[in-house]
């Protein structure tokens, strides 16, 4: 086996969307190259509802799939397919837009005012540019969570791994997308098939996710279960991790613990030609897009 080396690593950017939302961006509106298959990832989480409460009114979306992520709160949608419901902690709503969708997304919260989820895009290959609409929506209690002995926990929620397969299916870059906990000072490896892109992002504890036996830097600050750990290497909350190539990922969890989304897809290796929510190949395509959102005929009649 192989470890990936990380490639790239870097916190998540504080952003505002739709209405006036407030979240932060991973990665997105750049090179699409370095995370193809993926377009695009956002962490919306807020203890202020009027920082999330006005969400994403009415929008178009064509050429992408968006796989949403809620961790606490809820998320009300609807879309022109006559699609209406709620999103809540644990849940998971797959949408490809395909030919073109247009929908709303608004978060309301928790009890305590809390929201908190992810929004991934994947790109659709040229040949699914055009297809149908489709949407799903993953309640939580189908979303398999599997215990390994040392207390390492991994939601399944789109791929299979460990034996279980994730209720999350079709979706054209054929992700591999999973939820994971690391107990305390745990060093875990967890295996990514080579041909795939791949990355982590941390949202919870703090983790080093280089050659975790041999942690770089000289100065040992702590010792976590029995092995020498510098926590100057640790990345925290909102980390994103972008990995080279290899076969496996290796991390090692910090004094609290880590959680953190293991997220793998197969490279589309296509051209790309973007404008907001709308990804085609050529920028032919795209003014097309932008004329039919215009001229009222950007909706395609159900066939």
């Amino acid at each position: 086996m192989s470890i990936r080396p990380v490639a790239h690593e870097a916190r998540a950017i504080p952003t505002m969307e739709g209405a006036g939302v407030h979240l932060h961006r991973a990665f997105g509106f750049q090179d699409p190259e370095r995370m193809d298959p993926f377009l695009l990832f956002d962490d919306f989480r807020n203890d202020r509802p009027q920082d999330y409460l006005r969400g994403f009114p009415w929008h178009p979306h064509r050429g992408i799939e968006t796989i949403t992520y809620v961790l606490a709160g809820a998320v009300e949608h609807g879309d022109s397919l006559g699609n209406r419901g709620m999103l809540k902690g644990g849940d998971v709503q797959w949408m490809t837009a395909g030919s073109g969708i247009l929908h709303q997304e608004m978060p309301l919260g928790n009890a305590k005012g809390q929201m908190h989820g992810f929004q991934l895009w994947a790109n659709l290959p040229s040949a699914l540019k055009m297809t149908k609409p489709r949407y799903q929506d993953v309640k939580s209690r189908d979303i398999p969570e599997i215990m390994d002995d040392d207390g390492t926990v991994v939601k399944v929620i789109v791929g299979s791994f460990w034996g279980k397969t994730g209720p999350v299916d079709g979706i054209a870059a054929d992700p591999q997308y999973l939820d994971i906990y690391v107990p305390p000072g745990r060093k875990k490896s967890f295996k990514v098939d080579t041909y795939r892109r791949a990355f982590a992002y941390i949202f919870d504890g703090a983790a080093t996710f280089r050659d975790a036996s041999r942690p770089k830097g000289v100065l040992l600050e702590k010792e976590v279960m029995g092995e020498e750990v510098n926590i100057r290497d640790l990345s925290g909350d909102r980390t994103l991790v972008q990995f080279g190539t290899g076969d496996e990922v290796t991390v090692q969890a910090g004094p609290d613990g880590v959680r953190f989304l293991l997220i793998s897809g197969a490279p589309i290796q296509e051209p790309v030609a973007w404008h907001g929510p709308i990804v085609m190949n050529t920028q032919a395509e795209l003014r097309q897009a932008m004329a039919e959102l215009k001229n009222g005929t950007f909706i395609k009649p159900a066939h």
